[in-house]
């Protein structure tokens, strides 16, 4: 932004307002807010609107040193401009990010320190190439970002694997519950930073990280915002449960009750309690009288998972009202049909349908059609 072109580019200054102002707003909305903009049936982690709005402060703040150092203090001394400004954001924004992805998981509360501890070496760094006037700092910044950068991915990649099973093993509905997206943002995030740092201080680039700045402040909003608070009391019991179960490979030498099963088909299926939204395995397991280890072991002895199970049992009941409309000559919409079956969207049941029968929901039906 310091160069001249980007100070006498009056659509760049309004666009690095413009992001200064949406992290702000944004920042404020988040903390002062209790309503929810983009649903109002979905009431997000209260901790992770914290953090969103720690990172959105961040953000701006970023945004307001950048504008002090640049045209107000060390203007005439580039190096040591970049070195302050350039840690601040390593130690604020940076960090901050990263937190809110992990607090996107509510699988289990995942330690934090290790950010701090990898942040610790630009702050040393800098230390040292300020009493040195050392230009070294440039290079390691590039170099261990990046290494942070694709590092924390292929963590955060391992994480989402291992919440989406937790999700799959203990949600009958996935909806507003996947973070799988956050992966797409962080790889498009390091690829605007190579981008950057390739052809650092070029207006193009310069506007590339504002595009970049607005996309992040959007997406983190949004996600913020449509991910649903789990049950905390819940979740820290399901984790113990999921633990306990690791490492055993035979299930069967889990003493399973043999009546489980039997349990299940008179309580789940034929009371058609698969029909209710957002029925957890603590619930289920409950009612059958057992406990929800015994039920996910059962479940991982069968080689299917919680979500499966219920979504097989919704496909059949579709089945089944489907074949009776088209039996009473009524007319039949599939996405009716499918929210009569307790499935929230018809993406989801889509998909669940071509799982369990092997084909498409409009080529089953056209099928049934020619019988």
């Amino acid at each position: 932004m310091y160069e001249q072109k980007g100070l006498d580019d009056i659509l760049f200054l309004m666009l690095y307002g413009g992001a200064t102002m949406l992290a702000v707003v944004s920042c404020f909305y988040l903390l002062l807010t209790r309503s929810n903009m983009f649903s109002s049936m979905v009431h997000p982690p209260k901790s992770l609107r914290r953090w969103a709005a720690a990172f959105m402060a961040s953000v701006a703040a970023s945004h307001v040193w950048w504008v002090v150092l640049g045209l107000y203090w060390l203007v005439d001394d580039r190096l040591m401009r970049n070195i302050v400004a350039i840690t601040l954001d390593r130690l604020s924004f940076v960090p901050l990010m990263m937190i809110v992805l992990l607090r996107m998981l509510q699988d289990k509360h995942r330690k934090l320190w290790p950010i701090a501890l990898a942040m610790l070496p630009f702050a040393v760094i800098a230390v040292y190439c300020i009493i040195t006037h050392s230009y070294a700092f440039e290079w390691f910044v590039k170099g261990y970002s990046l290494f942070i950068g694709i590092t924390f991915i292929i963590f955060y990649v391992y994480a989402v694997r291992q919440y989406g099973r937790w999700l799959h093993d203990n949600f009958s509905d996935l909806e507003h519950k996947e973070v799988w997206q956050s992966l797409a943002l962080l790889a498009f995030i390091l690829v605007v930073y190579m981008c950057y740092t390739s052809n650092e201080g070029a207006l193009a680039t310069e506007y590339l990280a504002q595009v970049n700045t607005l996309i992040i402040i959007g997406f983190v909003l949004w996600r913020v915002e449509t991910l649903q608070q789990l049950d905390a009391e819940n979740t820290e019991e399901m984790v113990t449960d999921s633990e306990s179960l690791e490492g055993k490979e035979d299930t069967a030498a889990f003493s399973i009750p043999a009546n489980i099963g039997t349990q299940l088909e008179e309580h789940c299926k034929n009371n058609q309690l698969y029909l209710q939204h957002d029925l957890t395995l603590k619930q289920l397991s409950t009612i059958i009288g057992t406990n929800r280890t015994y039920l996910s072991a059962y479940f991982a002895q069968q080689d299917i998972t919680y979500n499966t199970y219920i979504n097989n049992l919704r496909i059949e009941h579709f089945i089944g009202l489907y074949r009776e409309s088209v039996g009473s000559l009524r007319s039949v919409n599939a996405m009716n049909l499918a929210q009569q079956c307790g499935f929230r969207s018809y993406s989801t049941f889509s998909a669940a349908f071509k799982r369990y029968t092997g084909t498409t929901v409009t080529a089953w039906m056209r099928q049934e059609y020619l019988r």
